[in-house]
């Protein structure tokens, strides 16, 4: 009975915190990081002010773990490869689509806006935005063409570069519009397009 309880009280206390940390998303989003308040995060995720910092003690904390949830769980998702796939053609294609769309949706661009807007004032912010987006996603797709390496399928090469040239390569002045509010993906061709193409160039310079 005891070990049941824990259960439950930990699946509330997660619950908890998801309804926080969607309440705090919704206000940085509207708000920006400093305009935002505890007072309105706290309204908004519809938790009592000593509960709120029963979870995060300031502002900054609260900020931090959703911009690691949000980026850690987008990472892991997309680069999610299978070493083992020999389909090198069709695994970059895949992941440069879902790559694209992803980077592309407004809830992203508002966050990396946001972290971007923060980092100023506390730079610390920024790197763990990047450790647990970018650098997270870098690393599994150097880990995928490690083993494409190793297989023969990629000449010898230094992967960690190659991952950040094929996602470069995707997006190609892509996300630096939709930050300015510029455009963005056109229509389906216009994606195919731009996936397409980066495939055909990192393999390119990067097949044997």
């Amino acid at each position: 009975m005891a070990g049941a309880a824990a259960i439950e009280r930990d699946g509330a206390e997660t619950e908890k915190r998801r309804q926080i940390l969607e309440g705090a998303r919704r206000v940085f989003t509207a708000s920006g990081f400093d305009g935002a308040s505890m007072g309105e995060i706290a309204r908004a995720a519809g938790v009592s002010k000593g509960t709120l910092y029963v979870y995060f003690d300031s502002k900054d904390a609260l900020f931090e773990a959703l911009t690691i949830d949000q980026k850690r769980g987008l990472a892991e998702s997309l680069f999610a490869l299978d070493v083992d796939d020999p389909d090198l053609r069709s695994v970059l294609t895949r992941l440069g689509r879902t790559y694209l769309i992803e980077m592309s949706k407004p809830e992203h661009v508002s966050l990396v806006r946001m972290v971007i807007g923060a980092c100023e004032k506390f730079p610390h912010l920024g790197r763990t935005f990047f450790e647990a987006g970018p650098a997270l996603g870098h690393g599994r797709l150097a880990s995928y063409l490690d083993a494409q390496v190793a297989a023969g399928r990629l000449r010898a090469t230094d992967t960690k570069l190659a991952a950040k040239h094929f996602l470069h390569l995707c997006q190609a002045g892509l996300f630096t519009r939709l930050l300015f509010s510029a455009g963005g993906i056109e229509d389906e061709g216009d994606l195919d397009h731009r996936v397409n193409e980066a495939v055909r160039v990192f393999l390119a310079g990067y097949a044997p």
